[in-house]
This record gives structure tokens, sequence and C-alpha cells, in this order.
């Protein structure tokens, strides 16, 4: 699946570039924050990008229908990824997938392949060395007891490519990745869904990259937010 991604300098870059390439597209986010390595169970606001607009959104997907804190609590845990290949049936996401679709741009993602009992957390990156454009749907939930509204999204996922076969190597899927050609298409809410389930596909493992990081990857329990946590170790 995909729960742990790195959003810092190549994804504000490449922000900056969608914003300056696209006129008219308002975004008042704050780009100062760096994410070297982020959980979506912290359920950070990253910013998106949706039709015409760069907005801070919560990850972990709250459908419309939660009608309490309570839960959404429960249902953001469980909304962090949405299967692609079953995502116009989920309650939780069938109404987002028609009209409601996002991209999340990211420097890498973080993914751990099992040896017997032993998880072996891996960085994965594109190979031009550029940001990842991953595919999102997106819901603004409103808390009906409050009034309270939070912008919410989830990370779609498609079935790995040969690379991530290998590094994913239990359940075996992968974010889905979207071209920079594709963005547009993508949040567009009058894009015939023909074309978004053709997109929802896994991407070229030739664009992609990725290499063994430190055990201290996987453990929530200290600071894995700085530069390091990327460095790459010894495969021995």
């Amino acid at each position: 699946m995909c729960f742990t991604i790195s959003v810092e300098k190549k994804a504000k870059e490449a922000i900056r570039k969608y914003l300056n390439a696209n006129e008219g597209v308002q975004s008042e986010i704050d780009f100062d924050d760096d994410y070297f390595l982020v959980s979506g169970f912290d359920h950070p606001k990253l910013p998106i990008i949706k039709q015409g607009k760069i907005e801070l959104s919560e990850w972990g997907l709250i459908p419309s229908f939660a009608y309490s804190d309570e839960m959404a609590r429960d249902i953001r845990d469980k909304t962090l990824n949405a299967r692609s290949d079953t995502i116009h049936e989920k309650r939780s996401y069938k109404s987002s997938i028609k009209n409601q679709r996002a991209i999340l741009v990211v420097d890498g993602f973080f993914e751990w392949k099992h040896e017997g009992s032993t998880k072996i957390p891996y960085y994965i990156f594109p190979k031009d060395n550029t940001a990842f454009n991953i595919g999102c749907i997106y819901n603004r939930w409103t808390n009906k007891l409050t009034g309270e509204i939070v912008d919410t999204f989830s990370i779609i996922t498609t079935d790995a490519n040969p690379l991530m076969e290998v590094i994913h190597n239990t359940k075996k899927r992968m974010p889905l990745i979207l071209s920079k050609s594709n963005i547009n298409v993508w949040i567009n809410p009058e894009t015939d869904m023909n074309v978004i389930n053709r997109l929802m596909k896994p991407f070229p493992e030739k664009e992609m990259d990725a290499y063994q990081i430190s055990r201290n990857a996987g453990n929530p329990g200290i600071n894995r937010n700085y530069p390091g946590i990327k460095d790459r170790v010894d495969n021995g």
C-alpha cells in the first residue's frame, strides 16, 4: 500500500512550476514545511492539486456519511488508500472518484520488503529526479454536530509494477502515479470516466528507482522527519 511518503524540495518545486504553467490556479498554502518522512496515520495536512486550486488537505478521507467525530476518526485510519479495482464500489469512495479527484505531489515514497519476519525499508523515487504525481480522491466533510468543515483525501493504489512486486512482495500494490501531462486530465471533473479508468494503471518501472534505507524508517516511536532518514544503506 502507500502509507509513508516524502514531501519536500522536489515536490515543492514541482508545485511552483505547476502554478507558473497554469494561469488562474489559486493557492494560499505555506510551502515552508518539509516532510522527509511522514506517515498517513498521523493524518498530516498536505498540499493537493485540485481543479483550479491547490489546498491543504488532511490525509485519510472522511466520507460524507460520517455523522460524528468518533465515526470520522475511525474511518480515516481505514481510508488512507483506495484500491483502484474497487473504488467504484466502496461506499467511502464511489462518489469522490466521479468528480473529486486530486494530485498529491511527492519527492518519493517508502515501502517495506518482507524477508521472513524481517521488514526491510526502501525509498522509491523518480529516476529523472523530479517528483511523483500521485492520483488521489478527496472530500470536504462537514461535522453535522459542530458545523466544522474538514478537507480530506485518499491515495489511490494500483497493482504493483515489476519493481514494486519485488519490494512490496506481500500485497504487491503501489500508489497510482500519473505523468505530468495527465495531471489536468485527472483533476478535471468533466473527464469521461472511461478515461479515468484507463489512467488507473501501474506506473512504468523504467521511470522509477529505489534503494534500501535504515530500518529506523520503520520505527514510529522515534522522530523520522529528518533528511538522513532517506540515506542509502548497504544491502549487505
